[in-house]
């Protein structure tokens, strides 16, 4: 901000905050917080020249991805972003399959519920012809399985609980 009211980088580290001070736009005064985990997790210098080695344009959005990844690594100082990531990447995975479980007993139901008729072209003698309607339910069941599936891809979560309940 230069001047009058150092900006949160300039006040930590007690320093005079100068008019082209590089930290002053993207770290306010009001917000001493949010400089002060970054200066912890990447310190004030390297923050300065990767600041400086980025057009004007794209500064906010990497103060705002350097202020993400501190949070993270605070909360994760092993993994990160990456550890929440994974997480997530878990997460949709779990959820794509109870999807693709519960889309199979919908088709297993709705398929119990049409009974299979024969077409002109059929022959309704013939039983190789078509599926029979009364053996198709102990295939298509899925009601059984899904537990066994569901349990299977239980797993302890690297925050430590359990990513699918």
């Amino acid at each position: 901000m230069g001047g009058n009211s150092p900006c949160a980088s300039c006040k930590l580290l007690r320093r005079r905050c100068a008019k082209d001070c590089i930290f002053a736009p993207y770290f306010p005064s009001d917000d001493p917080h949010k400089f002060a985990i970054v200066h912890k997790v990447f310190g004030a210098s390297n923050v300065s020249k990767m600041l400086q080695e980025l057009p004007v344009h794209q500064r906010a959005d990497a103060v705002s991805s350097l202020v993400y990844e501190a949070n993270a690594r605070a909360r994760d100082p092993v993994y990160g972003c990456v550890g929440a990531i994974s997480f997530l990447q878990n997460q949709v995975s779990q959820l794509q399959m109870q999807l693709a479980v519960a889309q199979a007993e919908i088709l297993c139901i709705q398929m119990q519920q049409e009974p299979v008729m024969p077409t002109p072209q059929m022959d309704p003698d013939d039983k190789s012809s078509y599926l029979f309607h009364d053996s198709l339910p102990q295939y298509l069941n899925f009601s059984s399985s899904s537990n066994v599936i569901h349990d299977s891809f239980k797993r302890e979560s690297i925050f430590g609980h359990d990513m699918v309940s």
